[in-house]
């Protein structure tokens, strides 16, 4: 009971589609007279097939300041919003009756409203501090963020890395990972040193081996960097790839097996794989990995929409450069 990984998850739950809530995508709020209006349309991320935004849908085109009037013919109450509307509406057609921000007739289009706003929500999170590090840096910084470490954290990072790897540095954003087994993958991507370049006739040169950052790697981490993201950021040090800024991760890293369940459909968890690490020893478990710069993001940072971790990280990097350039593709040999 000591270890980290330590679960009772009992047979059967709860779930009624009928009563599932139906979402639109955006953020919405009432103004001072009562109308709910739209400020902001969550965009679609084409490459993830459950981060559809219902009002980005073709034929759609709901814009901000537009006002949400009716659901299915039932007005908006001015107080509740549309939300008591669209409770059973998840994957659901549903006429909505728009009023345009710049005045106008009311236009009646069609969407189906989602279940779970997190995977918008979240790519529009990462697409926020990409572009975030990149103004922050002037275009001298890439931005990579890796929720997890598995498929779907392998295939975020696969996302942006062809891209963000190309520029000068690369600041590597493993806060909130949610663990799994793919750790070792990320840091050997995160290790390449380049070599070498491949130089195609008109296009832009490649380096050997591919995906290799050309400068410095800084890691962002936190307290919610658990499992194999306590392990990516412990092995980030120990291989010198870079510092990690932030606070002291989860310290979770004694996995388990899920063989067993008991004989009333109860599953009970098994803790079987210990870690060690050199430079660590068996340190990592019920403590975490310390970062070599800590930076605490207070509640009053996250209500004024500052991210102390990241800048810090930006800083160091930027002066990581500013001692050891960039390695950038030679220049073609005289004919």
């Amino acid at each position: 009971m000591g270890t980290s990984h330590a679960y009772v998850t009992p047979p059967g739950g709860w779930s009624d589609a009928r009563h599932r809530q139906g979402l639109l995508g955006a953020d919405i709020s009432r103004d001072e007279e009562g109308v709910w209006r739209v400020e902001r349309v969550l965009p679609s991320e084409t490459s993830d097939p459950h981060a559809r935004s219902p009002l980005a849908a073709p034929g759609v085109a709901v814009r901000p300041g537009d006002a949400i009037l009716a659901v299915d013919g039932h007005p908006v109450d001015p107080v509740a919003g549309p939300g008591p509307l669209l409770v059973g509406a998840a994957g659901k057609p549903v006429e909505l009756m728009i009023g345009p921000a710049g005045g106008g007739d009311p236009r009646h289009p069609v969407v189906v409203p989602i279940a779970d706003e997190e995977p918008l929500r979240y790519h529009a999170w990462v697409a926020d501090r990409r572009a975030y590090v990149h103004e922050k840096s002037g275009g001298r910084l890439g931005y990579l963020h890796v929720p997890d470490m598995v498929g779907s954290g392998w295939a975020q990072l696969h996302r942006d890395l062809r891209v963000e790897v190309a520029r000068e540095g690369l600041v590597v954003d493993v806060r909130e990972n949610r663990g799994g087994h793919t750790s070792q993958l990320v840091v050997e991507k995160l290790a390449r040193r380049i070599v070498g370049w491949d130089v195609p006739r008109g296009m832009r040169p490649h380096s050997y081996p591919q995906d290799a950052p050309r400068g410095p790697v800084v890691a962002v981490a936190n307290e919610f960097s658990g499992s194999d993201g306590d392990i990516v950021n412990a092995a980030v040090r120990a291989l010198g790839i870079g510092p990690v800024v932030g606070t002291r991760t989860w310290g979770g890293v004694v996995g388990i097996d899920s063989r067993y369940d008991l004989v009333d459909g109860t599953r009970v968890t098994q803790p079987k794989y210990a870690f060690w690490l050199e430079g660590y020893g068996w340190g990592v478990e019920n403590h975490g990995v310390d970062p070599d710069v800590e930076v605490v993001h207070t509640p009053q940072d996250y209500a004024a929409g500052r991210d102390p971790q990241l800048d810090e990280a930006v800083r160091i990097a930027l002066a990581a450069l500013a001692e050891n350039p960039a390695k950038t593709p030679p220049g073609l040999p005289p004919l």
